[in-house]
């Protein structure tokens, strides 16, 4: 069965066709209904919990697969879901939202359309900007025609808002295509990575007189260390996702194609059924020892910064409680 992302906050459910013969065709068809009213129950039950609505996302499709997740689906799939300067402040808007939603507390990023990720930077863009700056050198059209010099730029977040983000919750990506330059750089920001086999990671940049500047080098070097990284950003070598879990940038390749989304929010209700508050402090740790040359100073700072408010916050006793109970606890949005 696979999902495929259309309007806001829907996905079509699609039957897998090679079991639709006599009575498999009305099991599947039966599956199919269970599963659509399945998440139609699981987005309703997230859309009225939201306590403040999304800003306006015209490059990006939400929806709430799962209790407490968040889906974004970049919405270009003619540019290769390629990205503007535009939506890279628009994004940077959405997770600045998302981490202040008391009731989301995993992000899930893919690629509409099924070929691409995301495939970095929009071009087109940047050679019409190219030229209007040798007309405006020429004489042939004003300085007041190029854009506000602001919205030419990323915003501090990085590349669609996540390439340098430092942020409060994980964000997942499910790599479903192509992910070059940019689209890459995204990933290496990302918390956690689910790629289809189909998926392709690059940094192509130096093969087009660019490098790849929204934090994506230090990163893969982090994950891959230096000499692979070198070829990638060096050489123009792409990896497949066999190769990117190989190099330990992906966590896992998706079983099918079509599995990759479903199996990222998958994850994601994994880690939103746990303690809002224990994934928040837990990640800070894990980025502060990525991000901190000392090991030890990057603990200190975790629990400088989050320790006295976790054990003093209501989800440590629920979960303790729950532990001696056998029950399942019952966690309340995080207040960190």
């Amino acid at each position: 069965m696979t999902y495929e992302p259309q309007h806001a906050g829907a996905f079509k459910v699609v039957p897998d066709m090679h079991v639709e013969r006599g009575g498999a065709r009305e099991r599947a068809r039966q599956r199919a209904e269970v599963s659509l009213s399945h998440y139609r129950n699981e987005r309703e039950t997230t859309m009225a919990s939201l306590t403040t609505q999304p800003p306006a996302t015209p490059t990006y499709i939400l929806s709430y697969p799962a209790q407490y997740v968040l889906l974004v689906t970049i919405n270009r799939p003619k540019a290769m879901n390629s990205l503007p300067y535009a939506s890279h402040w628009e994004a940077d808007a959405l997770l600045q939202w998302f981490d202040a939603e008391p009731s989301l507390r995993v992000a899930v990023l893919t690629g509409g359309g099924g070929k691409a990720f995301c495939a970095g930077q929009d071009l087109i863009e940047q050679k019409d900007l190219a030229n209007l700056r040798e007309k405006i050198a020429r004489g042939e059209a004003r300085k007041e025609d190029m854009p506000n010099r602001t919205t030419l730029t990323h915003p501090p977040s990085g590349f669609m808002g996540v390439s340098r983000r430092a942020g409060k919750k994980p964000v997942i990506a499910a790599v479903n295509g192509w992910a070059m330059g940019g689209g890459f750089e995204i990933c290496l920001g990302c918390d956690m990575i689910v790629a289809s086999p189909n998926a392709t990671f690059g940094l192509p940049e130096a093969m087009r007189g660019l490098y790849a500047g929204a934090g994506g080098l230090s990163r893969l070097v982090r994950l891959a260390g230096m000499t692979i990284a070198s070829e990638i950003a060096m050489s123009g070598r792409f990896l497949s996702a066999q190769e990117a879990v190989q190099y330990q940038i992906a966590n896992r390749v998706s079983k099918t194609h079509d599995s990759c989304v479903p199996e990222a929010v998958e994850l994601a209700s994994k880690i939103a059924s746990l303690s809002p508050d224990a994934i928040i402090v837990t990640r800070h740790g894990l980025r502060q020892s990525w991000e901190t040359a000392s090991v030890e100073r990057a603990s200190q700072e975790t629990e400088l910064r989050y320790g006295a408010l976790l054990r003093d916050g209501e989800n440590i006793g629920i979960g303790l409680r729950a532990f001696a109970e056998k029950k399942s606890p019952q966690w309340v949005s995080s207040k960190l």
